[in-house]
């Protein structure tokens, strides 16, 4: 038996100048094994279709597609996603942006993790390493039904990456 969510989410950037704007929405349907966090391995995959604003992505529809490899050793969890983006202009236009998490679970409620996440660009051409994006997140997950809380601050390491970054993710499941 096979869990499948669906959900829709909606990105949103505060700017500089004190301005809140929406810069996607994306309709996600994740497939996993089902109990997965009583497993010592698990895996799925998730697939996202995202409607993009221009300042946001120059590619009006772009989609995902995220393996999830995970493995639990006791309270720790280690995650890697080899994440393929897709922006629907050509064959060749998949970019390769993988991400790692390493996660230590304090209960079943809450969790401190640190979250790698890279863009090397397309995989018929990796970016040069002035153009790749690398970035690690410090984060804090409050797991409470029936909302779920994720906290992070991240640095950029590269030119092409923003130099901090902090994310709010609320995710309800329905």
């Amino acid at each position: 038996m096979t869990w499948i969510i669906f959900d829709l989410v909606e990105w949103l950037t505060l700017t500089r100048d004190g301005v809140l704007e929406a810069d996607n929405v994306k309709l996600r349907t994740l497939f996993v094994v089902p109990h997965a966090a009583e497993r010592d391995f698990f895996h799925g995959v998730n697939f996202e279709f995202s409607y993009n604003q221009q300042h946001w992505n120059p590619s009006r529809f772009s989609g995902e597609i995220r393996p999830i490899i995970g493995a639990c050793f006791g309270p720790l969890d280690l995650i890697f996603n080899p994440i393929l983006d897709y922006d629907f202009t050509s064959i060749g236009s998949f970019d390769f942006a993988p991400s790692r998490r390493l996660a230590y679970n304090f209960s079943p409620l809450w969790a401190v993790a640190a979250e790698y996440y890279a863009d090397y660009g397309r995989i018929s051409h990796f970016a040069d390493t002035a153009h790749q994006e690398q970035s690690l997140f410090a984060v804090v997950d409050y797991d409470w039904e029936p909302l779920n809380v994720e906290f992070g601050i991240g640095h950029g390491f590269t030119a092409a990456s923003d130099k901090v970054v902090i994310k709010l993710i609320l995710t309800h499941n329905f």
